[in-house]
Order: C-alpha cells, then structure tokens, then sequence
C-alpha cells in the first residue's frame, strides 16, 4: 500500500469544501497513513476539532501559541514529522498570503518553515478562481516550488458552475498514492545521481583567471529537487556564492579538472545532469607570481579542458543510465542543441538562450526547452529556477523509470 506508514500533516482551510477533508481523514487512516491535523482559524467554522480529532486519533492543532505543546516549537516540529503537507481547501486569501509569504497563524508559519513537499488544493467560486489576482498568485506560488491537485470543473456550494470546485477526496487519494508510489520506487532501487553546476575557474596567476557568469542556481535547484524524490544525489559544485542545504551532499571544486576527478570518484551513477558550465579552456600552466603589467609576455598558451559530458556519454564500462546535458546557446538554439545532444550520446538536453540577459546566468529566472532522444520537446517558459528545476526532475524521473521498465 502506497500510503501505509505515510505521515499527512492536512492543514484544514476555510472555505464550505472543509467538511471533505473529514472523508479524507478516513481514507488515509484507511490506507494506513499517520494524519495529523492544524485547524485554522476560519476552518474551525465548517468542522470541529472533536470531529478532527476523533477520525484523525491525533490532538488538533490551531493556535501558534499553545501551552499544550510543552516547550515544542509546533511550526518546526510539525513541518519536520510530516512527510507531505496537504492544505484543504486552498482559498483565495490563503493563496494571496502564501504568495507574499506571509506568516501570521500556525498554518502558514509552517508551511514557510518547511523542508516538505506541499500540495494545496483549491476551493473557490468560478470568478474568483479566473480572477487576474489569483491566477497572478497560482504563477508565484508554482514558481515557488508548491504543487497544486485541482481545482476542477464542475458545480459550486454557491449554485455556479465552473472551474474552481475542490478535487473529491477520492481524487486526492489517487494523486498522494502516484506521488508516493514514484518516490517509493526511487527509494526501493536506490538510485544514485550527480548534479555538476556553477562555473569553473581556471588560474592564469594567483590573482587572474579564465571564468564565465554562471551563479550554479539552476544545477542546485535541480539536485534538491532530485534529492526531495528519493534520489541519492551528490552536487560537484564550482565556485558559487550559493548557501547550500543540507538535503543534499556537495562536492566543492575549482578548477575543470577538478570537476573531472570529482566525477569520475562518483562512477558509477545512475543519472547524471552536467549543468556546470565548464571553461573549455585553460591555461597550459599557471604562473607562480602575478604577473606585472611591464612584464614581457605577449601571449598565453592555453589548452582544452576535460570534456566532461563527453567523456560520460562515451564511456561505455561506466556511462549512467540516464545522461542529462545542458546546451547554452546564442542561435539556432534547437538545432545546435540537437547536435551536442547527438554528439555527446545524451538522452536528454536542455536547451539554454544565454543570448537573453534578463534569464539565465546569474538570474533566478531561466527559459529552457527539454528535448529527448526521440525529438519531443517540452519549453519552458520564463519562470524561477525552482520551478524550471522541478519539471526537469519530473522528466529525468519518468524517462528513467519508463528505461528500465522497458529493459525489465
């Protein structure tokens, strides 16, 4: 059973559709998941906490401060316990408050608190659903990494009918048991990936070097995304100004060469993503002084670079399972990222427009297209890296576990 042993923490909103989170209550418990349950304070209006609490066999939770938490930080501790947080039903006001982070009762100091996928599922009339406002929020909100079940068409308490009606618990059930069941399988065959991101830089003297613009967001955004569904991921990492979380493990390098050693120690690996944008050149040798601008050197002698991406797709005692690579391009974006995809021996390329200053290297926007060996391409249009990171890992994902399915 995919939900078995599972740890829901349903944050119950206010909005009519409140009264479905009891049914679901009783089919996780069914299923065998561990439910614990913040009621807030507008949800308190449509179900009780006696009501909770009986289906649930948990207290229930509803005020920031409480005396009954016995020196327990709730926010924490609860973000921490759960494997998953569901938000039942999503209102409009409560989608306007996550999108400005907002943090004024428990529901929402958890949720910003977090280290959990959450999942929010909305419940609102047609109109205020359609509204620019909301839609405005629903973007921000996806660009913030949150997952959305619903809503979905149909008739309304207030006696419309449209877009906006909460997902049937029924229909919930059915998304949490995908979800889990695809992070389950990830775990079962533990599955090893690296992520390489951020720039390289290769020293001409103690002070000088050959370097580019890249700030390693969207290479770390990716290996936690991998990460968060059950992936044992390592990130080899070039020389970023990024604070990394501790939900994934980090290799720090400098130098291409560097990035090539740390590599070829992780082999062998199930899946590998090169987004570090690698110097192609380097100097022949690195001067052991700085050098003085009356100095008598006219040139520097460089050399290529170990092709990092190359070397995986060639290699055949070692080559991972899964190849991911990057293209940055500033024409025929498609078309040279076919080839470098064809010449590499990748399975997926991620196509790049550097050309655009406004995404890209240090940004936290990108726009990609994902193009797979069959020739199906998937653009991504503007959006946080976060978000960008998150439909890359869902494609890694499912191309993989659709590979070894067809080799089972």
């Amino acid at each position: 059973m995919r939900l078995e042993n599972k740890k829901i923490l349903l944050i119950i909103g206010g909005g009519i559709s409140a009264y479905k989170s009891l049914d679901l209550i009783r089919l996780l418990q069914k299923k065998g998941s561990s439910v614990k349950v913040v009621l807030t304070k507008s949800g308190k209006k449509f179900v009780t906490s006696l009501s909770v609490s009986s289906l649930s066999k948990n207290r229930v939770f509803e005020e920031m401060f409480d005396e009954k938490n016995k020196g327990k930080i709730d926010h924490i501790s609860l973000s921490r316990w759960a494997d998953l947080i569901l938000v039942l039903p999503t209102t409009a006001n409560f989608m306007s408050k996550l999108s400005k982070g907002g943090a004024d009762d428990l529901a929402s100091t958890i949720i910003l608190a977090s280290n959990k996928e959450v999942f929010l599922v909305p419940a609102m009339n047609v109109r205020m659903w359609l509204h620019k406002a909301t839609q405005k929020n629903l973007n921000v909100l996806i660009s913030y990494g949150y997952k959305f079940i619903g809503p979905e068409d149909g008739e309304m308490a207030c006696g419309e009918y449209g877009k906006g009606k909460m997902s049937s618990p029924r229909q919930i059930l059915s998304f949490l048991e995908k979800f889990f069941r695809k992070k389950d399988l990830l775990k079962k065959k533990k599955i090893s990936a690296i992520v390489t991101t951020g720039p390289t830089k290769e020293y001409i003297d103690p002070v000088r070097f050959i370097s580019n613009e890249s700030s390693g967001k969207q290479g770390y955004e990716i290996a936690l995304e991998l990460s968060r569904l059950g992936i044992k991921t390592t990130l080899i990492s070039g020389p970023t100004k990024l604070t990394y979380s501790s939900d994934v493990k980090v290799k720090e390098v400098v130098s291409g060469k560097e990035m090539f050693e740390a590599v070829k120690k992780k082999l062998p690996t199930h899946i590998a993503v090169c987004t570090a944008a690698v110097s192609d050149f380097k100097p022949l040798s690195i001067k052991k002084n700085k050098i003085k601008k009356d100095s008598k050197i006219t040139e520097i002698k460089i050399e290529k670079n170990p092709d990092i991406l190359g070397y995986l797709g060639k290699n055949n005692r070692y080559k991972p399972k899964l190849l991911v690579g990057f293209a940055a391009e500033t024409e025929d974006l498609i078309k040279n990222s076919i080839k470098k995809m064809q010449e590499k021996f990748c399975d997926i390329i991620v196509a790049n427009d550097i050309s655009n200053k406004e995404i890209g290297f240090n940004s936290d926007l990108n726009e990609v297209t994902i193009v797979d060996k069959s020739g199906k391409t998937q653009k991504i249009k503007k959006s946080s890296k976060k978000f960008i990171a998150s439909l890359i890992a869902e494609k890694i994902v499912d191309t993989f576990l659709l590979n070894e399915k067809s080799l089972n």
